[in-house]
């Protein structure tokens, strides 16, 4: 294959989901610069492994090299944090989970719906980033990246019980968390 044969079939394979890409490595990297130099290097690997690419979803295949890229990026910049994360694992974030009959308020003409709506947003995008690395990742690619519990054990090279067990404690990591946030507001009279 000539080199602008694989920069088309490259650009045709991987240029489309290179927002889910900066997406992923934000959430884990938690910070828009550090994200763009991990995608940047997740996109040159998949460009240089391009010819491993035998099939199957592109998405799927892009959003693994990523993950690994990200990984290897915070052991070597914050190895801290990879640790503590699976520290967490068989924790305690199985725990008492929010009331059901919480609905966000719905944003629409009101600017006040709408601000409100937006706080709720920016709370739960703050939680969300405060979760340990393998619990927030899961969130990120089921719930913002509606990637399957299939895709995503196969990006994150683990089991589909071990995908549905952490996205079900990073779930009620987050109720907890939101949980505790509105009753401290309720006594602070927020």
């Amino acid at each position: 294959m000539t080199e602008q044969a694989r920069v088309r079939r490259f650009e045709q394979l991987a240029v489309p989901h290179l927002d889910a890409a900066y997406n992923l490595a934000r959430w884990l990297t938690r910070n828009d610069a550090d994200a763009d130099d991990v995608v940047q290097e997740a996109f040159l690997r998949a460009f240089r492994f391009l010819d491993g690419f035998r099939g199957g979803s592109e998405r799927a295949w892009l959003l693994t090299i990523v993950r690994h890229t990200c990984y290897s990026w915070l052991q070597q910049n914050r190895p801290a944090e990879v640790v503590a994360g699976y520290d967490l694992e068989a924790g305690d974030l199985d725990a008492a989970s929010l009331d059901p009959s919480f609905r966000p308020p719905l944003a629409g003409p009101d600017p006040e719906i709408a601000l409100l709506h937006q706080a709720d947003e920016d709370l739960l995008n703050e939680m969300i980033a405060e979760l340990p690395p393998q619990f927030r990742e899961v969130v990120i690619l089921r719930e913002l990246e509606d990637l399957s519990y299939k895709e995503i054990a196969e990006i994150a090279a683990i089991p589909i019980g071990t995908v549905m067990s952490r996205l079900a404690r990073a779930r009620k990591a987050l109720q907890r968390a939101w949980a505790r946030r509105r009753t401290e507001e309720a006594r602070h009279g927020v």
